[in-house]
């Protein structure tokens, strides 16, 4: 009897059936395959691994291993080192291929060079436009190892279509007796508590998040994505992080759409991909400087005391603090709250984006270092941004994207009796009203905060 080829196919951050070109690969190459998840402790050591994610990691395993086994499959799951890992189940089954999807970050680069030696003679297929629409590397301007300006790159984006989603497979055959610890060993990786609102992870979850998302929510984005209390956001990005959805796929759906909507969610989908791309050509820009400008952080006491307040949520300036308290509540936060808290942080705070990049990645679900890191840096003006010193009023934010203070109310509690606009400056309020509200005072006057980082830009 012949013996059946066995082929790996490793799950990073593309837990999913529906477009996974390294499952896929993997099946179309063997007669068997081993669906592979590592719980790689190095994660958690790195910093990468926080209660929030490793929760909806959790889900998204649970998730992968059921819809396997309605396919005549299962997970496998190991702990260790995942390249160590790898090399033992490849040894154990046989395996003459192993099939990984592509990263652009440091850690992915070392884990892919480390495979190839470990792996021997045994073929290692590393898979592109997985976890992005485009490949980091496919589009580059003449004579230059990447864009780092966007709507460049966005128009060299639009110019190629994507390839095709593939289909979810019917049957998957895995050899049996291949050990395999529970789902639950992820949740190892990480202690402490979740943010109370938590979304389910899994991609069942997100294809119903997505279909509904199609539905009614596509439609009217071009005119609502930045409406703070309206909520008219897709809320996919933690299953684009993960992978529970496909971005290749996401583009397909949208542009069958059509519409306004569609055009600005794509470009939305582009942005994740510009910055892939950016952080594949510079790997250190995870942590340091892309265009570095001299700054001199504050990180005196009253810098450290007004971080403090920033990520309570109580900075005195409402929509500020509402942002960062959706994010302690549900592990996300709007788009449009994560410009101007960020933009505060760096700009009126004159405080280091690292700072608030990591308190970012304590808590996000879909924090994802390329697309945290450098919105970050755009955002400081060490980034990618063609304006470096703008700065973010939160008054005039909050008048344009909050006029009814619906959004603030929401998550400041404390000022949900307030009225209209008047929610947005409590500290204009007659002394009786004031005083009955649990609510700081500015921690910063705008005008002075400003004038500073006017000082501190200028003079580098």
């Amino acid at each position: 009897m012949t013996t059946p080829s066995t082929s790996i196919a490793v799950f990073t951050s593309d837990l999913r059936l529906s477009d996974n070109p390294v499952l896929h690969a993997a099946l179309r190459s063997a007669d068997q395959v081993v669906p592979l998840f590592v719980v790689d402790r190095r994660v958690a050591a790195a910093g990468f691994a926080v209660p929030n994610r490793v929760a909806f990691l959790r889900d998204c395993l649970a998730g992968l291993d059921a819809v396997l086994r309605e396919r005549g499959g299962r997970l496998v799951v190991r702990t260790g080192d995942a390249v160590e890992e790898i090399r033992r189940v490849a040894e154990q089954v046989g395996a003459g291929e192993v099939h990984i999807a592509g990263g652009v970050s440091a850690f992915a680069g070392r884990r892919e060079a480390r495979l190839r030696e470990a792996l021997g003679e045994r073929a290692l297929h590393v898979h592109g436009t997985v976890v992005t629409a485009a490949e980091p590397g496919a589009l580059t301007p003449a004579g230059k190892t990447h864009f780092a300006v966007f709507t460049p790159y966005f128009r060299a984006w639009q110019a190629v279509e994507p390839r095709r989603p593939l289909a979810a497979p019917r049957h998957v055959r895995v050899p049996s007796g291949v050990r395999s610890e529970p789902v639950a060993a992820v949740s190892s990786l990480a202690s402490g508590s979740t943010s109370p609102a938590l979304p389910e992870g899994g991609e069942r979850a997100g294809r119903r998040r997505l279909q509904a998302w199609l539905r009614s929510g596509l439609g009217p984005y071009a005119d609502r994505q930045d409406d703070l209390a309206g909520d008219a956001t897709s809320r996919l990005s933690p299953y684009l992080h993960f992978g529970c959805l496909s971005p290749v796929e996401l583009v397909h759906r949208a542009r069958e759409s059509g519409g306004p909507g569609a055009d600005a969610f794509v470009r939305q989908l582009a942005w994740r991909d510009f910055h892939y791309q950016v952080l594949a050509a510079r790997p250190d820009a995870s942590h340091t400087d892309y265009r570095p400008r001299g700054d001199q952080w504050r990180s005196d006491d009253a810098a450290v005391a007004a971080v403090a307040a920033w990520k309570a949520g109580r900075t005195g300036y409402p929509l500020v603090d509402a942002g960062m308290r959706q994010l302690a509540g549900e592990g996300w936060m709007h788009n449009r709250a994560r410009l101007l808290v960020a933009s505060f942080l760096t700009k009126t705070l004159y405080v280091d984006w690292r700072v608030g990049a990591r308190h970012f990645l304590d808590l996000l679900v879909d924090g994802d270092v390329p697309n945290n890191q450098l919105n970050w840096q755009w955002v400081a003006g060490t980034g990618t941004d063609t304006r470096p010193n703008r700065v973010l009023n939160p008054l005039a934010q909050a008048r344009r994207f909050d006029p009814d203070g619906a959004y603030v109310r929401r998550w400041v509690p404390e000022l949900a009796e307030i009225p209209g606009r008047r929610v947005h400056t409590p500290w204009t309020l007659p002394d009786a009203e004031r005083s009955a509200l649990s609510y700081p005072p500015p921690v910063v006057d705008l005008a002075e905060a400003a004038a500073r980082f006017r000082r501190a830009r200028h003079t580098t």
